[in-house]
């Protein structure tokens, strides 16, 4: 079994959350990108808060995490939310290799899947939601860009629900590395990695699970044996928000061809992508960005739920 409140002088736990690792009850970690990076102020601020309410809702604990003022956290105040949410793009966006610059600066930091996945893990937090992973870019046999979320899960231990990989990303190559590090990707009752805004993709999961239940033995089982690293939950977006292929996929090469044509690449490139992606469909695909991080949140809450079920006595 995981440890539970590891002692870090970088990290703050909330009251909430300290008091819900003490006493061993579930918790999920949330990212904080998505609030400074992913949505316009006020709806990122609305959608935090909300997607914490849906956690508690479904008998979990929610610990979003951030960097403030240059410390760790793992649970946020709504102060703290608001900054993120008004500051935005003035917020750093934080990976691994960030990490330590922006806490030894003592900066604000708006953490990806990496970095939220190293916090939570710090903090002895087992299950994580967010809206999608990163990945493989499109053209990365060129440009090499392949997102520091696929090696983070390859070597943190920390169970990642999701909608799959964004849909901007090239998803055959992305499996393909998942399956190169040993990362499990499991489809929740889906035999294909769903692609975000839509429900399924030509790519097949390395194993489908019916329920929380048998994900949470499989954490177990992974962990307890000595197996470190994450494992992927692909949860696929609720069939009356699922967008069609053909729309979201016109959408997405024009963004791309738009990205390319205006020089941007790197950690800029998703941020670009999915709000020229939300222009071009008209908001349509951040309503389903909303939608689908609800969906997660309620499933990871469920997983967090089982998970503690089943070591509760150890």
């Amino acid at each position: 079994m995981k440890k539970n409140l590891v002692l870090n002088e970088y990290l703050d736990i909330s009251p909430e959350v300290a008091h819900a690792l003490a006493e061993n009850r579930p918790v999920v970690a949330l990212e904080s990108t998505i609030i400074a990076h992913g949505m316009p102020y006020p709806q990122n601020v609305e959608t935090a808060l909300e997607v914490e309410n849906c956690i508690r809702k479904h008998g979990a604990v929610p610990a979003t995490i951030a960097i403030i003022n240059g410390r760790m956290k793992a649970g946020l105040f709504q102060e703290d939310i608001e900054l993120l949410g008004k500051e935005r793009h003035l917020v750093a966006k934080v990976s691994r290799r960030d990490l330590p610059f922006v806490v030894a600066e003592g900066k604000h930091g708006a953490t990806t899947v990496a970095s939220t996945m190293i916090i939570a893990e710090m903090a002895g937090i087992a299950v994580f939601a967010t809206g999608g992973i990163g990945g493989v870019h499109r053209g990365a046999e060129h440009t090499f860009d392949i997102s520091a979320d696929l090696q983070e899960l390859a070597i943190t231990s920390v169970a990642v629900v999701c909608a799959g990989a964004k849909s901007i990303l090239d998803l055959g190559l992305t499996t393909e590395y998942l399956e190169t590090h040993g990362v499990p990707l499991v489809g929740y009752q889906t035999e294909k990695l769903p692609a975000f805004f839509c429900r399924t993709s030509p790519f097949p999961v390395s194993v489908m699970l019916e329920n929380p239940q048998q994900i949470a033995r499989a954490m177990k089982a992974k962990w307890n044996s000595g197996l470190r690293g994450g494992l992927v939950i692909a949860n696929p977006i609720p069939e009356p928000f699922a967008m069609s292929e053909d729309h979201i996929n016109a959408a997405i090469e024009q963004a791309i061809r738009e990205s390319q044509e205006q020089g941007i690449h790197g950690k800029e490139s998703t941020p670009f992508l999915l709000t020229r992606v939300s222009e071009l469909t008209g908001g349509e695909s951040l309503q389903a960005n909303i939608e689908l991080v609800f969906n997660n949140a309620k499933l990871a809450a469920q997983i967090a739920i089982a998970y503690q079920a089943i070591n509760k006595h150890q």
